[in-house]
């Protein structure tokens, strides 16, 4: 008996994306088919055990281009890999799994933590994250979410 074929969501080539595990309310990610794996810019990488679990503390600056906010992060590791980046360099990275919440769809996704500083996105989303759930378009953006407004208080006593 086969299975029904489960109807696959269009996203745009960048979205904004939620780990609720992680504390990170959005990240803006590029979406890239040609990438395996997805990499989150992370920094001060420090592994450590806890139970004798072995886990990863590190540190994120969600928004592009910015040093603040700077999100602590913990994750269990579920791997260490030698991966191979875009510019043809050799990198050891830790893999944590965590949930990603895309539009209103969650699901857990492999990570590898990597220093992104000079990229243009904090986050890559390869494609086994994508892998029978999402189509990309490329000559869209953002066609599931979209960047939370942060609100703005302004003081009454305060001269306009």
């Amino acid at each position: 008996m086969r299975r029904a074929r489960r109807e696959m969501t269009v996203i745009g080539w960048r979205e904004w994306v939620t780990f609720p595990d992680l504390g990170i309310d959005q990240v803006k990610a590029k979406i890239d088919t040609g990438a395996r794996t997805s990499a989150l810019h992370a920094f001060r990488i420090k592994p450590f055990r806890r139970k004798g679990q072995r886990f990863v503390r590190f540190y994120v600056h969600p928004v592009q281009r910015r040093r603040h906010p700077e999100v602590e992060c913990e994750a269990p590791i579920l791997d260490e890999r030698v991966v191979t980046s875009s510019n043809g360099e050799r990198e050891h990275r830790y893999v944590v799994a965590v949930c990603i919440k895309l539009g209103e769809e969650e699901w857990p996704i492999e990570l590898t933590l990597t220093n992104r500083d000079e990229m243009s996105f904090r986050l890559l989303l390869g494609r086994e994250a994508l892998r029978r759930r999402l189509i990309v378009d490329p000559g869209s953006s953002y066609k599931l979410s979209r960047r939370k407004r942060r609100t703005r208080t302004i003081n009454k006593g305060d001269p306009k």
